[in-house]
């Protein structure tokens, strides 16, 4: 799988063209997201043309569904960038290498950020010292929007540059929840509401207005529990890896995980496959987050119904895993 284009239209072009190969195979996709962007990367670092000392390295990384390695065939940006040296002139040529990256993206077919996660935000992209003392702010803040912030971080993977920075940046949220393990109870708190998605006699709830009427809202009420859930667990154990079932995967060879992780991680596995099946050529950004009921079969709406109740069962044993560690 290899592309080589000296434009964001050219490839966009050819992503569309490709893309629909990997309706069946979610990591595949994954790897063609990230084929998509290290191009992208390629083509800013290009216009640039600027000379950089020897010294100035850096990381890009994405967070988000694409940190996770959960794209859909539509996805929006998430991403930062992390340099050295802290001076003011590494600083302004990485800040607009964020802005081109962003606007390549964008130009490629991926939405902006409506949250502004993106390497032009000057919150995004820092030296790596400025990275060091922000997550130490955030953990120190304990505001909703920091510990958000804390949560968007972790699941950052770096797809150029230094390997290295982030996971000296995470060791830092690992050496402070050592010390102060509320802060754990913390994110849990900021992270743990769950859409209500089946009715006291069983029913599936769906959307009662709006464009996706009777559709069931796959990322607020499946996905997203599951991977806030598995992220805090994540981040107690210093789990390091990012996708959520790679996450599970560690967790159940620690003690007191492996008999709770293997029917989470078959569920998140089947909502990852019927995002893929149900995805439509006419959907938008929006409609991917949506799956239309009557696309299921009676035994399929049933399976989906237990992982959405699997979802709060996993829940519980989270509030009830950071709570015993709290204590």
């Amino acid at each position: 799988m290899e592309s080589s284009f000296n434009s964001y239209q050219t490839l966009k072009k050819w992503k569309e063209e490709q893309i629909i190969k990997y309706r069946y195979d979610a990591s595949a996709l994954n790897e063609f997201h990230d084929l998509i962007m290290k191009d992208v990367i390629r083509i800013a670092l290009e216009r640039l043309k600027i000379e950089r000392s020897p010294s100035w390295k850096f990381a890009w990384f994405t967070m988000g569904s694409g940190g996770r390695k959960e794209h859909g065939f539509l996805s929006d940006q998430d991403h930062g960038l992390v340099f050295e040296p802290e001076e003011d002139e590494a600083e302004a040529y990485f800040l607009q290498l964020g802005e081109e990256i962003s606007k390549g993206l964008h130009a490629a077919g991926y939405p902006y950020c409506e949250g502004n996660v993106m390497s032009s935000n000057p919150l995004w992209c820092k030296s790596i010292s400025k990275w060091k003392r922000q997550i130490q702010a955030w953990m120190q803040e304990e505001s909703l929007q920091t510990i958000r912030n804390l949560h968007i971080f972790y699941d950052s993977r770096v797809l150029a540059g230094e390997e290295g920075y982030i996971g000296e940046l995470k060791s830092i949220i690992h050496m402070n929840i050592q010390k102060s393990p509320h802060l754990l109870t913390r994110m849990m708190e900021t992270s743990m509401h769950i859409k209500k998605s089946v009715g006291p006699f069983g029913q599936l709830l769906t959307e009662e207005k709006g464009s996706h009427q009777g559709e069931l809202d796959l990322k607020y009420a499946a996905f997203i529990p599951y991977v806030n859930a598995v992220r805090i667990l994540a981040v107690k154990e210093g789990v390091l890896e990012t996708s959520t079932i790679a996450r599970m995967s560690k967790l159940k060879e620690m003690d007191g995980y492996d008999e709770e992780m293997g029917k989470y991680t078959s569920n998140f596995a089947a909502l990852l496959k019927w995002r893929l099946q149900s995805y439509r050529q006419t959907d938008t950004y929006d409609d991917t987050h949506y799956i239309q009921l009557k696309s299921l079969s009676k035994s399929e709406r049933n399976e989906l119904k237990n992982i959405l109740k699997d979802g709060k069962k996993l829940h519980q044993f989270v509030i009830r895993a950071i709570e015993k560690g709290a204590g």
